[in-house]
């Protein structure tokens, strides 16, 4: 599938406002998949579909859970971790993309896991570093993603935990053994 293809599935699914923020992951995720040495078509594909499921019915995304019997503790948390193994799921239903590259790739991009592979980390990167974010402690990352890869993600996943810490919101205990896998490196 080409970039265009998948930007006109993906632009039926999602708001012109998240459509930019998408532009934004994939530019990002094609500048570090060149720096990094990931394909950058895989790449640019996992990032243009990484949202792809953002917009969906609450709902219909917790039955998707349910019956193809993904991890059930995702419901105890907050739905907005959903989109992204739902999406996976979706993505391979829907659009034919079968790489089991890109789908990891769009199913961890929010949560990341342990053992994530070079694709994953760029995808989870793109999305946080995009030219459109702009909140506390993105610019440091952004240097960091310049010089090395891991360091940029370990301080993105610290980031986020803190930032969930901070407003007393539960975290993923998949996040906290991600991050723990990255400073074990």
């Amino acid at each position: 599938m080409n970039r265009e293809q998948a930007l006109e599935l993906v632009k039926a699914q999602i708001t012109d406002k998240r459509y930019q923020h998408t532009l934004g992951v994939a530019e990002s995720a094609l500048a570090l998949a060149r720096k990094y040495g990931a394909d950058p078509h895989k790449a640019e594909l996992a990032a243009i579909f990484h949202d792809y499921a953002k917009f969906r019915p609450k709902e219909e995304m917790k039955q998707i859970i349910i019956d193809q019997e993904m991890p059930s503790d995702l419901l105890s948390f907050h739905s907005e971790l959903w989109h992204a193994p739902v999406g996976a799921y979706l993505v391979q239903k829907e659009t034919g993309v079968e790489d089991p590259e890109v789908l990891d790739a769009i199913k961890y991009h929010t949560s990341g896991r342990p053992g994530m592979g070079l694709l994953e980390k760029i995808i989870y990167l793109a999305d946080y570093i995009e030219p459109g974010r702009n909140f506390p402690g993105v610019d440091e990352v952004r240097e960091l993603a310049e010089k090395d890869l891991d360091a940029a993600l370990l301080k993105a996943m610290k980031n986020t935990i803190s930032f969930l810490l901070s407003k007393s919101s539960a975290v993923y205990p998949e996040t906290f053994f991600a991050y723990n896998d990255m400073i074990s490196r």
